[in-house]
């Protein structure tokens, strides 16, 4: 019997690397994004198609219930949708900072909520939730987008305790620097709400740190590669920092005191 893997956000990026990857591996995927008009490559590959909002309970009750109709079973939930948006605290709309947490914690959690009661009838599963070593660190206009990776670690570190006398695992997904759309959405939203204000001299350098960045960035089939290696894996680490400098970043973070630490990423945006 095949086993089955719900992924979300996978109409590009990481989530369809990770779909296509994960295919391979004999496993039933349903790949899951607002815009399927994108995934037409991954139906190519024998990945099952679903249109899903996770900020639309709806959407996601129907999704979970068709896979359930079709194969009985949900082995794996890859939370990977994600929404980030930057600039400036003091300049950010709360809808657009509600609208995030909505995406990146709201959403996650429901659908979590919606396959658990089958993995725990299964005595089995994986929740893999996708984080960010901005869930680690901190930087200037990202308040809103951190206060989300932030959330998902800790939520993700109390769930792990909570299921494992059901023997579900859940896994975090720490990458560092991707070349995604979501890289270069953040900024323009950060350029857009913050580039002309009282913020724009820091905005303008910190935008150019992204633009290096790109350059140094690793391709999501990197994040993938991560992601199915804790799948398969019969005892996987509770998290993976992966890509993009996200040991190195980790390392810092954990060794420097706040203000060393803030000195070196602020010296970055030149």
């Amino acid at each position: 019997m095949n086993k089955v893997a719900l992924i979300t956000g996978a109409s590009s990026g990481i989530g369809f690397e990770t779909a296509r990857l994960l295919a391979t591996k004999g496993y039933a995927v349903y790949a899951a994004a607002r815009r399927v008009d994108k995934m037409q490559e991954l139906e190519k590959s024998g990945v099952r198609i679903l249109k899903m909002d996770v900020t639309d309970e709806q959407s996601m009750v129907e999704g979970v219930n068709k896979i359930l109709a079709a194969e009985k079973r949900i082995d794996v939930l890859v939370n990977n949708a994600g929404y980030g948006s930057y600039g400036a605290l003091e300049e950010v709309p709360l809808s657009e900072a509600r609208y995030q947490f909505e995406v990146n914690i709201f959403g996650m959690a429901r659908l979590t909520q919606l396959v658990l009661p089958t993995m725990r009838q299964q005595h089995s599963g994986k929740i893999i939730n996708i984080s960010s070593i901005g869930g680690k660190i901190g930087e200037p206009h990202g308040t809103w987008y951190h206060a989300t990776k932030f959330a998902v670690e800790g939520l993700s570190d109390s769930l792990r305790m909570e299921l494992k006398q059901f023997g579900i695992d859940v896994v975090i997904i720490e990458p560092g620097a991707i070349i995604t759309e979501w890289a270069k959405i953040s900024r323009e939203h950060m350029m857009k709400v913050s580039g002309n204000g009282p913020y724009k001299e820091l905005v303008k350098k910190h935008y150019n740190m992204y633009e290096t960045a790109d350059k140094r960035g690793s391709k999501p089939i990197v994040v993938a590669k991560t992601i199915v290696k804790a799948i398969l894996s019969n005892r996987p680490k509770t998290r993976y920092a992966t890509g993009g400098g996200a040991k190195a970043i980790l390392f810092m973070r954990r060794i420097l005191p706040d203000r060393i630490f803030d000195k070196v990423l602020l010296s970055l945006m030149k």
